[in-house]
This record gives structure tokens, sequence and C-alpha cells, in this order.
């Protein structure tokens, strides 16, 4: 088995930075409160050039940068920002779960594992068989080039998002998430030293993305810092007065006697630094169920900020449920007032949709419709998805309308028209002509290609096809010898050619009501209209009730 992990070292600056952009290139930090004894937990690149870290307090940061912002960790954004870390993993694997939380050192850090095996079908390269490699050597270096390929992918993915963290690919979550730790605090040392050391145009390249090829896991982490493994502080106590520092100290010793001068917990430790943790199978997902929030500075009472908050929200949301490559058909939206109380709003979505201007302009008619009682202070957007229907593409015929824009296009003109008059027609069990039904339209399965077709049609001859006309056209019909002889009506006027006819439809005569009884008349008239009459001996009138084509 290959896992994946991607390691966000600073979540909740990220989670904050994927809701509020404008703050990028800035110097920023985030804090556990809001008091100026709260704590920094994570700062951005720009206030780490001035000298601000985590663990410092807010009055120390400003004392070095004054122009630093500062946002407080929020708690729907990071947990919505973990929740899309799946997102992405799950767009590129079939299986993923989030990483458990860290303490320590890494409490701030977000991580999710991808399963990574079987990945050469999708980011292999086609056999080069001009070259020749040997039978040992070539399958080797092959899954290493997918791999590697696969963990940029990952990470180009990750960005896109909004999440820039690191990528390295292992046999086990444990070695995956250490070597993606080690990834992080290379690239923190590395620009320490080049903001310290080397001018603006020499800067050390940082590395993103690692692949640990099979059975080197050992090799890989033994000169590692024994933090990485993040021991608690009881265990880190004891080993650093042992002198373990590196993880190659910790595999020297026997497992046996650690346990017994320090405690069985210890084997757990060991353990991840062999990489041969008992670990289940990455599970699949089970819920399509996405999540966005944010907590507001101030309550808002009007609708116009609402909605410029409601479009990030809608905005993140289908960026996850393209990833996820699903639709919405539902969304549902909460609302904590200022009072304390809670609003929710469930708008139904006719077809499954990644289009956030119509995801946005159904939240703000729903807003509109029934507004909040008082300013709002916090929202959570939540979306039921769907899977897209997905086009097989005939290689004889012209490309149709995609299934999404069908759907919205079905869904809308029935909002027009109502729903029992959109559909496609069916032929009923009735003897009356113009009985009929409706049932849900989908697109036509081709039956062959156009060479088939134009054969059938050779063998067949041509056919000429009625438009039925609902409800009929009324027409004034001049008789010659009790047969149509002239027609005037809205559709064409003129002088009758040839007229065919009558045939004779009657039913139902039990029921005064239902009762019918029609004469059908086909027709051409002088201009080359072909078209058909009916006269009702019930109501004695005539009428046009279908065009040939």
């Amino acid at each position: 088995m290959r896992i994946a992990c991607l390691l966000i070292p600073d979540l909740p600056l990220h989670a904050e930075l994927r809701a509020s952009p404008e703050l990028i290139g800035h110097p920023l930090a985030i804090t556990s409160g809001p008091g100026v004894r709260a704590e920094i937990l994570a700062v951005s690149p720009e206030a780490a050039t001035y000298a601000v870290h985590p663990g410092q307090t807010l009055p120390q940061a400003r004392a070095v940068c004054p122009q630093i912002e500062v946002r407080i960790a929020s708690p729907v954004l990071e947990r919505t920002a973990r929740e899309a870390l799946r997102d992405v993993a799950l767009s590129l694997a079939p299986r993923a779960e989030l990483a458990d939380r860290a303490s320590g050192l890494f409490v701030s850090e977000g991580a999710v594992f991808a399963d990574a095996t079987g990945i050469a079908a999708l980011h292999g390269r086609k056999p080069d068989r001009s070259r020749r490699a040997s039978a040992k050597e070539k399958p080797v270096k092959e899954q290493h080039d997918v791999e590697r390929t696969f963990a940029s992918v990952f990470h180009a993915r990750a960005e896109r998002a909004g999440l820039q963290g690191f990528v390295s690919l292992a046999s086990s979550r444990g070695v995956a998430r250490l070597a993606a730790r080690h990834l992080a605090l290379t690239a923190r040392l590395t620009r320490a030293s080049s903001d310290h050391t080397y001018t603006s145009n020499h800067t050390q390249e940082i590395r993103t993305t690692h692949v640990i090829p099979p059975n080197q896991e050992i090799d890989f982490l033994s000169p590692l810092p024994i933090d990485l493994l993040d021991p608690d502080d009881q265990a880190a106590q004891a080993l650093t007065r042992f002198g373990i520092h590196r993880i190659h100290d910790l595999l020297r010793l026997s497992p046996r006697d650690l346990a017994a001068r320090l405690g069985p917990g210890l084997l757990a430790l060991v353990a991840r630094a062999r990489g041969e943790e008992d670990e289940p199978p990455l599970p699949e997902p089970r819920t399509t169920t996405l999540e966005e929030g944010q907590d507001l500075e101030a309550a808002i009472a009007t609708l116009e900020p609402l909605t410029f908050i409601l479009r990030g929200l809608v905005s993140r949301l289908t960026e996850r449920l393209d990833l996820r490559g699903l639709g919405c058909v539902e969304l549902r939206l909460d609302m904590t007032l200022e009072s304390g109380a809670r609003q929710s709003r469930r708008i139904g979505v006719a077809s499954p949709c990644q289009d956030d201007r119509v995801l946005l302009r159904l939240l703000r008619l729903a807003i509109e419709r029934d507004p909040p009682l008082a300013p709002v202070e916090s929202i959570t957007l939540l979306c039921e998805g769907i899977a897209l229907r997905r086009e097989q593409l005939d290689l004889f015929l012209p490309r149709g309308p995609s299934p999404g824009a069908l759907d919205q296009t079905l869904a809308e003109l029935s909002s027009i028209c109502g729903e029992d008059r959109v559909g496609a027609p069916v032929v009923v069990d009735d003897h009356r002509p113009d009985a009929f039904a409706l049932k849900p339209f989908k697109k036509p399965k081709p039956r062959g290609t156009p060479a088939q077709a134009s054969n059938r049609l050779g063998r067949r001859g041509p056919r000429l096809t009625m438009r039925a006309l609902r409800p009929p056209v009324p027409a004034e019909v001049r008789l010659s010898r009790g047969r149509p002889s002239h027609l005037q009506s809205p559709l064409s006027r003129g002088r009758i050619l040839n007229a065919a006819g009558p045939w004779r439809t009657t039913g139902h005569w039990w029921s005064n009501p239902t009762h019918f009884a029609i004469d059908h008349y086909d027709v051409r008239l002088q201009d080359g209209t072909v078209l058909r009459l009916c006269f009702d001996w019930k109501t004695k009138r005539w009428q046009i009730d279908g065009l040939y084509d």
C-alpha cells in the first residue's frame, strides 16, 4: 500500500487566507483570542520577516511590526479548511481520510491521507519500446516517476484551492506524515536562513514534495529529530534525559528495555519511527454534504453586505463541488442572530448545479422573501451534493447538449410553464385522437451511425412528419359538393387543391360529457401547405390540428 500525505503546517493561517484572499501578501497573525494576552498561533511569511513568530503575544508582535493585521482563529474556517483538504485528496484518489489533530509543536497543522496505490493508470507514461532497461530497474524507476508526478499534481491542486502545503508519499500513514513534517521544517529553516544570509536575488529553492521508495523508510527517518514523532511532554523529557535526540538513537535501543524503563506507551513511538504502526485501510467517502461558514467581525443587518459574505461562501463551496465532481441539489442556510436565536432556510435546486451565480441568486431570493429578524453574527452554508451525469460522446454524431445544461433548461421551463406541461409525449391506450401523456424527458440514445441511418432512409424512402397543434387552430372552410374546397385560417388561406378523407373517429357514446365524433381530412392548398383539417360533429366547428413537414 502506498499513501500520500498533504500537510498544511499553519492551517489557521491558510484557513483565514482562503476566506479573505485580500489579506494575501500582507503581514498577518492569527491569535488564539481577542485579549492582549492571547498567544499567536500562526503568522504569514511577510510577518515572519519582521521577526514575528508563533508563541509571541500580540503586544510583542505589534512592537516589531506595527502594521500587522490580526485575526482571531476561527473554528468554523478551520473545520471547513480541513474538509477542503479531504476534497482535494478525493479529487485524485478514491479513498482519503483526515489525519487526527496533533498536539504540542504541531497543534496548528492539518493533514489528509490519500490512497496512492495503483496510480500508474492515471499518471503513468506510455511505455517506450525504443529503449530497453533491465527487468529490475525499469519497473522501479517508472513507479518512482509516476509517484513523483502524482505528488506534484497533488500539491498543485491543493495550491489552487488556497491550501499551500507539502506532499510526501510513503508506504504508511505515519512515515508519510513524518516526511511531510520534515519538508515543512526544512522549508521554515530555509526561509529563515535566506532572510538573514541571502539577498533578494539569491534565494534557496524550497522543496515541497518528496517520495520515499518502498523499503527505504528507516534509512530516511533515521537522521530526523525525535521531535517530529510528536511525543508527549513526559516521553520527550525522558528521551532527552537519556541523550536521545535523533530517530536513529531511538532505534538502536531495545524496545523491551525502553518499555521497562520508560513505560509501554513508548512502544507506539518506536513503531511509528520504524513505520510499523497498525493502520487500517483508508475509508471510502460516505457523505456528500459540504459545509462552509464564517464568523462575522460585526453583525450585519442589511442585504447587500450579507450578499457579499454569501458570495465568498458560495464560491468556496462550488470549488469543492468541482473537486468532488458533484452538483448541488439542496442548500441549507443557517444564521446566528445578534439576539442569540438561530434561523434556517432550506432551498431546493431544480437540477444538480455548480454555477455559483445561480446558487447565489437563490440564496438572495430566499433572504429577500424571508429576511432575518435581527442582525446576523455568523453564517453557515450546507450543500447536499449528488454525482453529475456524464455524457458518452459518439464518434459519428455531433455533440448534443451537456446533461447539466439540459437539466437546467428543463427545470427553467417547468418553473415557467408548470411541471405537468414539460416532458416527452407518450401515446396512451385511448381511442381519442388527441389523447397523450407526458413523461420526464431524456436524451434519446442514437440507434446507429449517420451512414446506417441514411441506409435505412434509402430503403424505406422519405416520410412525412406531422406536427400536432395544441390547442387546434380555428378555421373557416367552404364546402363544394360536401367536400372542403376553400380554407381561411391564421396559418394559411386559399383554394384547396387536394383533399383526402374523411376518416371518422368516434367513441365514448355512452357518456355525453366525454363523447366525441371527429372527421379528419388531409388537404393540400395552392401555396403548397399540407395540413390536417378536423370537423367536430359535437361542436359543429372546423379546426386545424396538424401540419405536415
